[in-house]
């Protein structure tokens, strides 16, 4: 095996065959890494290796058209197989020649990622996924036209059978299509030659195990096949061919067999067994919090899904297989809206296609298909792209909806200048199943008594001295209140009615505003905190993250007092190197003074008053009215937005927040120069092909003339 080799590999480099392939390989990867990577900035250079998959359909026959067909048309076939190798270790020799030649080229585009990681951060585990799919696609190719390299003595037909065979697998997906667009019989065993479904998986950003194991034994089959087409020959017509034809039939039969059922052994696994989610978002992964739900429900949830399952988006279908196969509560339902066409009337009055409906024996909930996807709209030029994945966050709340036996409701309270929640907190709201509903205590005499907590965010005027009153009846009451503050130097001097509900838990605003010192607890400027985390419920999903921080800008020191029946957890922290800056008005800059105080400074605080009645009223405390807006949340991957769900799970009384924000899907950007990416343009499109092209050239002169 090992001489047929590297005669096979010499040949390749001493004719221009080799060095063509290489450097036309070289040079349309180098192209689309150009255009799409390092001009447009687009970070994930898989979608460059997904975009040249196509060549791999013209250029593999080109390789493998020679191997065994001009050795069978220049009749030195005779002389190999009569050589002391076997039929196997020629195959396979000339296989790993081939597959030597191509290996050249995908270790340049393994290069891609890292040359631009140079310039911006690259998803890399997206980009060598894809790269390896490209590779095991293009080693398949190769066996498939070695093999219709061994059944014919033309190069050109051998060129043109290949072509044809692996264009008809690339576009098996569209050929079963439009066979049938629910499936049947045909279309399953045609499926068992197609291509594209195997490779997206790879290419969007998942490791599946099935695929490779799909690919690998394809390529076993087919040089197997080429094994036994070159064994047929090389017997005489006699009795004993007959009994070799019978035994290279049944051997054929019994190694697909094996593929077949190997593969479909396989693909009876759980997906989260052979599925691995590279993605940095993790698009593809159920986080712990819908495993905990999904894992301990006790009555059965049916998911119907308005569409048929082959027709399906394939991510949301992902996604959807993950749930079922967490518990055997899930049951999946697909119903085509062709077939059913009135289905969903018994639940709402219009649907889309891919929408969905979560109902248990309590009640039901429809999950719009235009809630699964965000996206982000370019107002230049009038397009949008999609940013946001949310089809686990619907879901979850979903499921919790129909398998609770309450609703929950928080008020916020309103008369004050009080800040808005921005539309991603509105949406972690309603996925905690919570109704918001605002409250004026200028026209209420009490709190509501539904009320399962109160927000008061970022109030710029002082509640009067009734609503304060209002505020600590219901917290005596049991009553529980999230309170963000805004930046006001002497806080209790201008605030003293909201002071004084405060004041009931022991707790008060500082004079100043913190300006951190330690680099490691700021963001780019002092007065944007980034603050220590401490354990608690209402930091879940945030301390212990391996990326823990909360972006906090303009925060004051929250001072504790020990106050009877009142049991205080500290839950956010500045360094000891930050200080109090106090008349900042009048001050020309931040430096410290002699009358600033020094830190470590509490942020952020909980509080929980024991009642006479043995109940518990809690007051939830930060002193940053930032904290809880998309413009500081952005810069978190959404803790910020995890702090407040959980402050929103406490009120409702539930253990955990089944909030799950939506998963970014927006394109990162590299920002490349653009001298560099022309520089490494002209060498991968120009100097690179061209120079290899030439040595190939002078190579092939050379040994002409000898």
């Amino acid at each position: 095996m090992t001489a047929i080799y590297k005669r096979e590999l010499k040949t390749f480099f001493t004719t221009v065959t080799g060095w063509l392939f290489i450097a036309a390989h070289i040079c349309l990867a180098g192209l689309y890494f150009f255009a799409i990577n390092l001009l447009s900035g687009y970070s994930n250079v898989g979608q460059s290796f997904s975009s040249i998959l196509f060549l791999l359909l013209l250029s593999t026959p080109i390789l493998s058209m020679r191997m065994l067909a001009e050795e069978r048309k220049q009749k030195t076939d005779q002389l190999i197989l009569t050589s002391p190798v076997s039929i196997g270790g020629i195959v396979v020799g000339k296989y790993l020649a081939m597959a030597t030649v191509f290996t050249i080229p995908v270790a340049v585009m393994a290069l891609f990622p890292l040359i631009l990681s140079r310039y911006g951060t690259v998803p890399m585990g997206e980009s060598y996924t894809a790269l390896l799919a490209y590779y095991l696609f293009g080693l398949t190719c190769l066996a498939i036209g070695l093999f219709i390299s061994s059944i014919t003595e033309s190069q050109i037909i051998a060129a043109v059978l290949s072509f044809a065979l692996l264009f008809v697998g690339y576009m098996m997906s569209s050929i079963t299509g439009l066979i049938s667009q629910t499936g049947n019989l045909l279309t399953k065993i045609l499926n068992a030659y197609n291509f594209t479904d195997r490779l997206d998986a790879m290419v969007e950003g998942t490791l599946n195990l099935k695929s490779v194991l799909y690919f690998v034994t394809l390529i076993i089959v087919f040089l197997f096949l080429t094994v036994q087409s070159i064994q047929k020959r090389r017997y005489q017509v006699s009795v004993k061919t007959l009994q070799i034809g019978a035994y290279s039939s049944g051997m054929i039969a019994l190694v697909v067999a094996i593929a077949v059922f190997l593969n479909l052994g396989f693909s009876a696994l759980p997906d989260r067994y052979t599925k691995i989610d590279v993605t940095s978002q993790k698009l593809y992964t159920l986080t712990q919090t819908t495993k905990n739900l999904v894992k301990n429900l006790s009555e059965d949830v049916t998911i119907y899904v308005i569409n048929s399952e082959n027709s399906q988006d394939e991510t949301l279908q992902q996604t959807l297989k993950s749930y079922a196969e967490l518990s055997d509560h899930i049951k999946l339902v697909y119903k085509d809206p062709v077939v059913s066409p009135d289905f969903y009337k018994d639940y709402t009055d219009s649907i889309s296609v891919n929408s969905m409906i979560v109902e248990s024996a309590q009640r039901f909930k429809v999950i719009n298909y235009n809630k699964i996807y965000e996206y982000d709209y370019d107002y230049s030029n009038y397009s949008s792209s999609v940013s946001g994945y949310d089809a686990e966050g619907q879901l979850t709340s979903a499921i919790a909806y129909v398998t609770s036996d309450s609703t929950s409701v928080v008020y916020e309270l309103n008369g004050h200048g009080e800040a808005s929640l921005d539309s991603s907190f509105e949406d972690g709201v309603k996925k905690e199943n919570v109704d918001l509903a605002e409250l004026t205590l200028l026209t209420e005499d009490s709190v509501p008594d539904d009320a399962n907590g109160v927000l008061i965010l970022s109030p710029t005027n002082d509640l009067n001295a009734e609503d304060a009153d209002k505020l600590i009846a219901y917290l005596n009451n049991g009553g529980k209140v999230l309170i963000s503050t805004s930046y006001i130097d002497r806080f209790s001097e201008e605030m003293p009615n909201l002071t004084k509900v405060l004041s009931e838990f022991g707790l008060s605003i500082g004079n100043g505003l913190i300006v951190e010192q330690d680099n490691a607890r700021m963001y780019q400027n002092p007065i944007y905190l980034l603050p220590n985390v401490s354990s608690d419920s209402l930091t879940n999903g945030v301390y212990g993250k391996s990326y823990d921080y909360i972006m906090m800008p303009y925060a004051q020191p929250i001072l504790t007092t020990e106050k009877d029946g009142v049991t205080l957890t500290t839950l956010l922290t500045t360094s000891e190197k930050a200080y109090s800056k106090t008349d900042l008005n009048q001050s020309s800059d931040v430096k410290k003074t002699e009358d600033d105080a020094q830190g470590p400074f509490t942020v952020g605080v909980k509080a929980v008053k024991t009642l006479a009645s043995g109940e518990e009223a809690q007051l939830i405390l930060y002193s940053s009215s930032y904290l809880f807006t998309e413009s500081a949340n952005q810069y978190t991957m959404d803790n910020n937005l995890t702090l407040f769900t959980n402050a929103i799970s406490t009120m409702a009384g539930e253990s955990e927040s089944i909030s799950i924000p939506t998963k970014s899907m927006a394109s990162t950007y590299a920002t490349v120069p653009t001298a560099s990416a022309v520089r490494y343009g002209i060498l991968l499109m120009g100097i690179l092909p061209i120079g290899l092209l030439a040595a190939g050239i002078i190579i092939w002169i050379r040994r002409r003339k000898r």
